[in-house]
């Protein structure tokens, strides 16, 4: 069961950080988008799904499976981990400013 929600765990983790460096670059595209055009729509509907679909999903279980596999390994006293942690919320920081970013763009 272990190597499954790891195996889960990963999958989540590649699907989030995929979603955190393709949002950007469809920043630029739209912003290179006439405002008000179709393609600017487009590049509105394709930031919304990108988030809500994939990267808030993928987010919420590498949260879910990596704080699960933390306290079956007992890993909550290593250093490692803290460090491992700080970076996971500097990180899921990030995902909230860039959901702001999608807010502001939709306005």
């Amino acid at each position: 069961m272990y190597e499954w929600l790891k195996a889960f765990h990963i999958i989540s983790v590649i699907a989030w950080m995929a979603g955190m460096l393709y949002l950007p670059r469809l920043f630029v595209y739209h912003c290179e988008a006439d405002a008000g055009s179709r393609q600017s729509e487009t590049f509105k509907v394709m930031e919304r799904r990108l988030l809500r679909a994939i990267m808030n999903p993928a987010m919420i279980v590498t949260w879910l499976l990596g704080l699960w596999l933390a306290y079956s390994g007992g890993w909550f006293s290593a250093h490692w981990f803290h460090i491992k942690l700080a970076l996971v919320i500097l990180l899921s920081g990030a995902h909230g400013f860039l959901s702001r970013c999608v807010k502001d763009f939709a306005a």
